[in-house]
């Protein structure tokens, strides 16, 4: 068996591990909502796990882990917050059990697992860096540290913005059309994306770097049509309807536009 395919199958023996005590902990707490801090830990592990079984240079691994870790802390921290105030399970989830109806705790078990396979298919974007060996950084290795940056810098301000925008009494039930939630209705998952493309970047100056694109567009896919923009979407338009509607009449959905006239 090829290394490369190795590092993948222990991370995935690891990510399982991982995700089957966050199932137990969600079981017991009945809140779903666990999933994410699983999953933002779950990508941290694979990066230290490929940093210490990799021979590349130490600097791309130090810079990829320190990078995904940093990431993963500012999640949780998101999170544990998220947990504290609201006091419930993530609406998200509560659709999904309610559209379950039965045997919810075996289903969400498949669940877990299915997120603890795409750590490891989203992991293989760093795996190209952590195996080259070459002494000094390429160009687009450097692009890809400022746009990582440019990421996680905007989703901090978008986060920010729209706590400090939601802890004002008089802008209960109202739309943040502030700071950067202007010129997208999800700047928070837009600059997401873009520390994966940043990720990208990175892995095109290593051989096989190409494989990092997958991690890209399956980010996309799922923010855009799975499980971030269409379940914001709908709950926000139930709970602001004609308000919400003209907020998306006139913002980009996604990737940040001047506003339409």
């Amino acid at each position: 068996m090829p290394p490369f395919v190795a590092l993948m199958f222990q991370a995935w023996g690891l990510a399982a591990v991982l995700m089957l005590v966050f199932w137990l902990i969600a079981v017991k707490s009945r809140n779903a909502g666990w999933v994410d801090v699983g999953w933002a830990l779950g990508l941290a592990m694979c990066v230290w796990f490929y940093t210490f079984s990799t021979d590349g240079l130490a600097l791309r691994h130090w810079l990829l882990a320190l990078a995904v870790s940093l990431w993963a802390l500012r999640l949780v921290n998101h999170l544990r917050v998220r947990f504290v105030t609201e006091g419930h399970e993530d609406r998200r989830y509560q659709k999904i059990r309610a559209d379950w109806k039965t045997n919810q705790d075996f289903k969400f078990f498949f669940f877990f697992q299915f997120q603890a396979l795409l750590i490891v298919i989203l992991s293989t974007c760093w795996l190209p860096s952590m195996r080259n060996a070459q002494p000094s950084l390429h160009f687009l290795e450097i692009v890809g540290v400022l746009l990582w940056v440019i990421g996680f810098l905007g989703e901090s301000i978008a986060d920010h913005q729209l706590k400090s925008f939601k802890s004002k009494l008089s802008n209960r039930g109202k739309t943040c059309q502030e700071g950067l939630w202007k010129y997208s209705r999800h700047p928070n998952y837009f600059f997401e994306w873009l520390m994966w493309v940043a990720y990208a970047v990175f892995a095109l100056a290593s051989l096989g770097g190409w494989i990092a694109l997958v991690s890209v567009v399956l980010m996309y896919y799922f923010l855009m049509h799975v499980s971030g923009v269409p379940m914001a979407e709908e709950q926000s338009l139930k709970s602001r309807g004609d308000e919400y509607r003209r907020y998306q009449s006139v913002t980009s959905v996604f990737f940040p536009m001047p506003v339409r006239e």
